[in-house]
């Protein structure tokens, strides 16, 4: 008979051993960031010039701005039309087409990016002329492109919040008076907050992190940041790119402390008025 102790301990060290595994590469990474060699692999001194030699790089600062801006307004557009497809998902039970259109539109979750991309960019080339695109492509069509495939992902995660809503809340207040509409924001909106900020930042991390897409859809004057981070680390790995990885693992890791705070207080609001519900029932 296996020992409730020896295997507790083998989970806990196989679990030490992935966490090394996944964490210890990210961990050097920053630490050379502050490497004065310009061998990102030989240590010869603390220093901070990298971080310098970064913000003095105007095409890589430019490449940034362009990713940020895409990422930004991909999490909001793919958060609103997110909300819209889970709304019908779950609440319309039936209706013709209902299995298509909820294969059009997870079907970004499971296809190749590869494919997605040469797909989009032959729908710019053939109707292009006619919603005014043209052959210019630019950050418009990055965004739309992010949407498309960034929206399968938001959905899903409001989906599953959706169909754990007690529909009780909605119906009793529809019984009091409500319109749906201000159900919807009086009611479904704050409780499924915590999925709407769970997939804005979902959104915006594979908005800011994607290449492959991009590569398709951009132009000269619309390069993003790992398109740009791609094109040097081919010539070989700056310390430059370890202070930018630096810089973004910090910004991703603000943004998620911020939003896993807003989510718990929210949580924790809800599960107290829930309790003086009761109470007062």
């Amino acid at each position: 008979m296996s020992q409730p102790g020896r295997n507790s301990a083998f989970t806990k060290g196989m679990l030490a051993l992935g966490f090394v595994f996944l964490y210890a590469p990210i961990l050097s990474l920053m630490v050379y960031s502050f490497n004065e060699s310009r061998l990102v692999t030989v240590w010869s001194g603390f220093s901070v010039k990298w971080y310098g030699e970064l913000f003095r790089d105007q095409q890589m600062m430019d490449a940034a701005w362009v990713s940020i801006q895409v990422a930004f307004w991909t999490a909001w557009a793919s958060v609103v039309l997110g909300t819209m497809a889970a709304m019908v998902m779950t609440r319309f039970r039936h209706f013709p087409g209902k299995t298509l259109f909820g294969g059009l539109i997870t079907a970004p979750l499971v296809m190749p990016e590869v494919i997605t991309g040469l797909s989009i960019l032959l729908l710019f080339v053939s109707i292009g002329p006619v919603i005014g695109i043209g052959g210019q492509r630019g950050m418009l069509t990055i965004w739309i492109a992010h949407v498309t495939f960034c929206m399968a992902f938001v959905t899903v995660v409001i989906s599953s919040r959706l169909g754990e809503l007690d529909r009780s809340l909605e119906e009793a207040a529809m019984d009091l008076g409500a319109n749906r509409l201000k159900v919807f924001f009086v009611i479904t909106l704050p409780i499924i907050a915590p999925a709407l900020i769970s997939g804005w930042l979902l959104a915006f991390t594979l908005s800011l992190d994607d290449l492959v897409i991009a590569s398709f859809v951009s132009g000269p004057s619309s390069t993003t940041l790992p398109m740009k981070v791609f094109s040097s680390v081919r010539l070989g790995v700056s310390p430059k790119i370890n202070a930018l990885a630096t810089l973004m693992i910090a910004a991703v890791s603000v943004a998620a402390v911020i939003g896993w705070w807003v989510m718990h207080r929210e949580e924790r609001k809800r599960q107290r008025d829930a309790r003086l519900a009761l109470q007062k029932g």
